[in-house]
């Protein structure tokens, strides 16, 4: 088929204009076009004079055979489709994997694929300029484009859609050929960066044999180019930097990055008791630390490495949201002063659903940082799986292109491709505030960790790796051939350093205790850590009617000059009557006074979630849009006189990402009321590693207290199991000593003192809140204004409509049960059974549940009542933490599922548990 025969089906007419819109701006045509412009002018300017327009239409509209078209034009147009093979797959022909023969992949750049040959290479090309050289041979060509795309250093963007960032690419790729041009001083202090990266593992190695440390032996050279990174992103005005890693390199980087005093790593090894009693710690490759440094001119900047566990890339979310808080808090609207930084694992970037889920939250505007570098430290394994097991993509980094970001493969072996690679990422996040990926390829010296044998699986491999030299002494007999040094400077370095190793080594035997450096503690100024004994102490959280006033007509009028929906108009001015006529506050204006009465106070409020600003239920309508253009109004920002910030975002649809991005917003600000909401209490399945991990223990494993909430709805109104549940026994069974709270609250103004309580204390620890759905619009849920302004959190209500000395039943229970219990008990007319709530399941008031069943001396018949299955819900918690009395318990039976699907099937169950509170005999 005639290849150019496209140019026959279009009017003459429409050439001449496209050409001259191509002539006015070359990105406004599509990208094929003006490849085509672009040829037809480098292959006919030399030949006539005839108008460039005339040519192009006498060509589309001859009847012209294509072999009578120019030769040379033809392979003009074969060059240009060359130059973008190189451009567009020649990263995958480089020399980046030190270890492996690379995949064979087809078709190649070989230029008979391009309908070129050997007898073209000494031909001149225009074409040439495309890559910004001058006109020149097809073999000058050729050399110029593999320097470029087919050396030590592969990259990836070519797929990326704005022409102004491919041009910019492409310039500073052109800039050296892609190739390092470091001076003399400059290659020395990577190789001392590189000596102390090879000579920490094998200080390790030889010292504590056989244990694990999670080595980064392979990957050395990373740790040359975080060093360059930090100064030359300090010199661009970078002043705080939050980074996340794995365990692989994460003691060397501690070490030689963050200058952790490698007394306190050897005393970790040594495994000594903690220098604290009130937390339990982490194996040493988990932790984190907070440094200030000063670069090598003079800058101050503030380095953050988050603790993690061994789910590995779930700190990936977390130091996002560390960034974030950062971001907001110090440097508001400008996000270049803030760097996260985030290293992974091959095997764990390519494996692990999170990743896609924090990519996506990349460009949103409630959790955006203005970019992130991401490095692979590529071991080709995971475990013990073979890369070709571990991932379908051709990269472990393709999850990349998802926002269009640029990827670069290096070869780790190489120290200075790794840098420069490295000095590329930080030039084009600060450009366009957007992520780009490092996939520095090397191997992993011995098995998954010190202990593994890896030849039982990869045998061959590691029989290469066994002979294969380490990156410093690669580069150091490099410089040693160059000249840039001598065997004088080699061991200078290596004996200063081991040195060093050896006088702390044994300094660090002569302590008893591991000293455990907290994390951003200059945050952390002035708050406590508190026993379960001071989360039970009252907490002043009062605020003055004439403040909730303020607040009130605040939330409580709309705009007047701008039109809303009829239903937004009423229900803003059903708040109007509740505050201001009936005295009768449901939960969504207790919600909005907790948050107004924080912001009045210099707190910061942010919410995130699905749909949370107009809520799932309809009942919080935070922001509310203009009928016609959308336009969101946020009512509580209009507060004034408040020097609080309030911001609310509807989340992607994400619980694990989005809950570990906010639970690092909380741990980097403890001034912001930070709450997470689930879309429905059970979603929050979704989010369970980021619970387990961190909510529920990251202050007894690594010393940081959080202030995060989470809003969990939860209540059975015949909605089905996941619509009904928010697993209340799961986070009971988290519970312990002093690790976070857990409240069902029945009344907006316990709900309102419960978010003010969240704020006013002098320690941070996450709160769980088991929130209502059908309550929500309950007309017996409604608090006072002045139970709002002057009463406190109540863990516990007794029943005061009861006279306790006819009570024989005093049945205990949580939440939306409570509604339905004294309906049922005034329609049966019982006046001998009396329903106490605990508002707070943990701590549990124990005292207080002592003294209120001290008051009914007549009882003898304690009911535990709950709508969830006996399996499920707060019963075992109870059983557990409350031997007092023996428990009766009323309840659906056990189930698998935590509701029927069934709407008749639950009503009838939840009729079942009722009766069971009345009648004894009725207990399974």
């Amino acid at each position: 088929m005639d290849r150019f025969s496209f140019l026959n089906a279009a009017h003459t007419e429409f050439f001449a204009q496209l050409y001259d819109q191509y002539l006015e701006n070359p990105d406004s045509v599509e990208p094929s076009w003006r490849s085509f412009f672009q040829g037809f002018d480098f292959g006919m300017t030399t030949y006539n004079e005839e108008n460039p327009v005339d040519q192009i239409a006498n060509f589309a509209s001859s009847n012209t055979d294509v072999s009578l078209v120019s030769d040379k034009l033809q392979k003009e147009f074969n060059v240009l489709k060359l130059i973008d093979g190189y451009r567009s797959r020649g990263h995958l022909f480089t020399k980046t994997n030190p270890v492996r023969e690379r995949r064979t992949t087809s078709p190649t750049l070989e230029i008979t694929n391009f309908g070129l040959s050997s007898a073209d290479l000494n031909t001149v090309f225009d074409a040439a300029k495309v890559i910004n050289i001058q006109p020149c041979t097809l073999q000058e060509i050729i050399k110029h484009l593999d320097t470029i795309y087919c050396q030590h250093i592969g990259v990836e963007y070519m797929y990326i859609r704005k022409p102004e960032v491919v041009e910019w690419i492409q310039k500073k790729l052109g800039v050296n050929d892609n190739q390092p041009n470091f001076s003399a001083d400059e290659k020395k202090s990577i190789l001392n960066k590189l000596n102390q990266a090879v000579s920490f593992e094998n200080f390790l190695h030889t010292k504590y044999v056989g244990q694990k440390r999670f080595s980064l032996e392979g990957g050395e050279s990373i740790i040359p180019a975080l060093d360059a990174l930090l100064e030359k992103a300090a010199e661009k005005g970078v002043e705080q930097f939050v980074m996340g890693m794995a365990h692989r390199g994460r003691l060397n980087v501690l070490a030689n990055i963050f200058g952790k005093s490698t007394q306190d790593i050897f005393g970790e090894f040594d495994g000594k008791d903690y220098d604290q009693e009130y937390f339990d710690g982490d194996v040493k490759y988990h932790l984190g630390l907070t440094a200030d440094k000063v670069t090598a001119t003079g800058k101050k900047i503030n380095i953050n490495l988050a603790p993690n566990p061994s789910h590995l890339e779930t700190v990936g979310a977390v130091i996002e949201g560390i960034t974030r808080a950062k971001q907001d808090k110090y440097f508001p609207n400008d996000f270049s002063k803030v760097l996260p930084i985030a290293v992974h694992g091959d095997a764990a970037i390519a494996g692990q659903g999170i990743l896609y889920e924090i990519v996506q939250m990349a460009q949103l505007d409630g959790y955006k940082t203005g970019g992130t570098i991401h490095i692979v430290i590529n071991n080709q394994v995971g475990f013990t799986t073979n890369y070709l097991d571990a991932r379908s993509s051709t990269y472990c980094t393709d999850v990349a292109k998802v926002t269009l970001s640029p990827v670069l493969h290096v070869n780790a072996d190489d120290a200075e491709a790794v840098v420069h690679a490295m000095s590329f990422a930080l030039d084009f996040r600060m450009q366009f505030g957007k992520d780009v990926f490092i996939d520095l390829l090397g191997y992993r010296k011995y098995g998954h960790n010190e202990g593994d044998e890896p030849r039982f699986t990869q045998p061959v491999l590691y029989k290469i790796i066994a002979k294969h030299k380490n990156p410093r002494d690669i580069y150091m007999e490099k410089l040693l051939a160059d000249g840039v040094i001598d065997n004088t400077f080699v061991k200078g370095l290596e004996q200063e350093y081991k040195s060093n190793l050896e006088i702390n080594l044994e300094e660090s035997r002569k302590k008893d205790l591991t000293i455990i450096t907290p994390f951003m503690k200059n945050e952390w100024k002035g708050f406590e850590q508190v026993s379960d004994v001071e989360m039970l102490k009252k907490v002043d959280t009062t605020f003055p009617k004439e403040g909730l006033t303020e607040v009130a007509n605040v939330i409580c009028n709309l705009p007047t000059d701008k039109k809303f929906i009829s239903k937004i108009q009423k229900l803003i001015n059903d708040r109007k009557t509740m505050f201001f006529e009936t005295n009768k506050l449901d939960w969504a204006m207790a919600e909005h006074l907790a948050y107004g009465s924080l912001l009045k106070e210099g707190y910061d409020v942010r919410i995130s979630g699905q749909d949370v600003e107009r809520g799932t239920f309809s009942h919080r309508h935070a922001v509310v849009k203009v009928e016609d253009s959308e336009e969101e109004v946020t009512l509580l920002s209009n507060l004034e006189g408040a020097t609080g910030k309030f911001n609310i975002y509807n989340s992607l649809l994400s619980e694990y990402g989005v809950l570990g991005f906010d639970y690092g917003y909380a741990l980097a600000n403890p001034n912001t009321l930070t709450i997470w909401e689930a879309q429905f209490g059970d979603f929050s399945n979704g989010a369970q590693i980021m619970i387990d991990q961190y909510i529920s223990c990251g202050e007894d494993k690594w010393n940081n207290q959080n202030g995060i909430v989470l809003l969990l709805p939860h209540g059975y109104e015949g909605q089905g199991a996941e619509h009904s549940s928010a697993r209340m026994e799961r986070y009971l069974q988290l519970c312990a000593r002093h690790n976070m709270y857990v409240a069902d609250c029945t009344t907006p103004a316990n709900f309102y003192h419960l978010l003010r309580r969240q704020m006013k204390t002098t320690f941070r620890k996450p709160l769980i809140v088991f929130t209502p759905k059908s309550l929500l619009r309950d007309p017996r849920v409604v608090s006072t204004v002045e139970e709002f302004a002057t009463g406190s959190f109540q863990e516990t209500f007794d029943d005061i409509t009861v006279n306790k000395e006819e009570v024989k039943t005093l049945v205990f229970c949580t939440g939306k049960f409570y509604y339905d219990i004294t309906a049922e008990r005034e329609n049966l007319g019982r006046n001998d059974v009396a329903v106490v709530r605990i508002e707070q399941l943990f701590p549990l008031p124990v005292e207080q549940l002592k003294d209120i069943i001290a008051k009914y001396p007549n009882a003898d018949d304690y009911v535990w009542a709950q709508e969830e299955p006996k399996n499920m819900g707060a019963y075992s918690f109870m059983l557990m933490n409350f031997d007092l009395v023996k428990w009766r318990l009323a309840s659906l039976k056990a189930y698998a599922a935590p509701a029927s699907g069934s709407y008749t099937r639950a009503k009838r169950r939840q009729a079942d548990a009722l009766r069971m509170v009345f009648d004894k005999n009725l207990y399974r």
